[in-house]
């Protein structure tokens, strides 16, 4: 018995629309991994209702209250330390926020406390925007070292909440509560 043997000739594979389509689909793919960069910042919320735990001397809080037509620092919580207000074209002044924010650290570090928390308060109506950059500045500033540019760390540790009613602050509103 004699075998047939067939005819096999390989086939060659046409890659072509394969590769029109990686030509096409990876800088998309990359383009949109670039334009989607997601950044996770760590807060911690007030511990307003852990104020049943008796302790010798309240915590000196320092607070920055973002109002409709201002900001508010105060330290400790409820006392007036500075206002900020809006600038004449009607744009928070970050600048400087940030300013009074690093001379009150310089401050609290000359009394020996070192702080790295603050409280960021806002009111009902304050924007997305707004807190990020208030929250930006908050923890952060630029500054020159050795003739380069870096930040410098401020409050790292942002705690975020509803902002009292003007005229009284979150102290007020905990003794009030109990």
């Amino acid at each position: 018995m004699r075998m047939k043997r067939r005819n096999t000739e390989e086939a060659d594979l046409d890659v072509t629309s394969f590769m029109n389509l990686m030509i096409i689909l990876v800088p998309v793919l990359l383009m949109g991994m670039v334009l989607s960069r997601i950044t996770v910042l760590d807060l911690k919320l007030p511990d307003l209702a852990d104020s049943s735990i008796p302790s010798e001397e309240p915590p000196q809080q320092l607070e920055v209250i973002i109002r409709e037509d201002k900001f508010e620092i105060n330290y400790p919580s409820g006392v007036k330390l500075k206002w900020i207000e809006k600038t004449e074209k009607g744009e928070y002044d970050y600048a400087l926020l940030s300013d009074v924010l690093q001379e009150t650290k310089r401050q609290l570090e000359d009394k020996g406390i070192q702080k790295k928390d603050i409280y960021l308060l806002s009111e009902s109506t304050t924007n997305y925007q707004t807190i990020i950059s208030t929250m930006d500045t908050i923890r952060s500033f630029k500054a020159v070292v050795a003739a380069s540019v870096v930040n410098a760390e401020l409050f790292p540790e942002v705690a975020l909440g509803d902002a009292p009613p003007a005229g009284q602050s979150i102290q007020a509103i905990t003794e009030g509560a109990q």
